[in-house]
């Protein structure tokens, strides 16, 4: 009993101050990096409600490059019920957005009701089509779902960093290194109107793989 309740403790307080550092780290890296943005798209073009879609691996730098190029947090994420869902999820609050939990693997049908309600709301939404636990660069069913049913565009995000970190995991996580020179591409906005979830997912691994690291 002993050690369970030493092992919840200490998972208490990871999930409490691993977002803060988490937080600090990507500021404090972010900072010191030059940023250049090839955009097919004005921050205004975000005024209305759209998916913005990008790889697992890139998390850590896109949710800064958005706020950057887009002046404001008015974007949920969905983020896995997973105990590493719980930080990134406090990590993207901390950032001034929203977390929607749930993924194709758990808590999906909860997932869906609220990135509709979020997209109701005018909400921009974010996805990882990867997460979270992959196949990397790999499409789930659940951005076409919701792309379709709210008709709603989606933007694909890239960022590749001139000098980084990769870690071994699935996602072959990318940290930029300080100093380092950030090159940020958003495309243009598509629909999903018409097309077949095979088609869609093509698609969308098509655009996002087009500036991918």
């Amino acid at each position: 009993m002993a050690k369970l309740l030493s092992k919840n403790f200490k998972k208490s307080i990871l999930r409490k101050i691993a977002p803060r550092i988490i937080y600090a780290v990507v500021n404090l890296l972010y900072m010191t990096c030059r940023k250049r943005f090839y955009a097919d798209i004005e921050p205004r073009d975000l005024d209305r409600p759209v998916i913005v879609a990008f790889w697992h691996g890139e998390l850590l730098s896109v949710m800064q490059g958005y706020m950057f190029f887009r002046k404001k947090s008015d974007i949920d994420s969905i983020v896995s019920e997973h105990s590493d869902g719980e930080i990134i999820a406090r990590v993207v609050e901390l950032f001034g957005g929203g977390a929607i939990r749930g993924s194709s693997t758990r808590g999906g049908l909860k997932a869906l009701r609220e990135s509709f309600k979020s997209i109701d709301n005018g909400r921009n939404l974010a996805i990882t089509p990867d997460g979270p636990k992959g196949p990397r660069h790999s499409v789930a069913d659940g951005i076409v779902l919701i792309s379709q049913r709210k008709d709603t565009p989606i933007v694909t995000f890239n960022c590749k960093p001139s000098s980084y970190w990769q870690f071994g995991s699935w996602d072959k996580f990318v940290i930029p290194k300080p100093f380092s020179r950030l090159d940020f591409y958003i495309g243009e906005p598509f629909f999903l109107k018409g097309l077949s979830i095979k088609e869609s997912k093509e698609l969308i691994k098509e655009r996002l793989l087009k500036n991918a690291i």
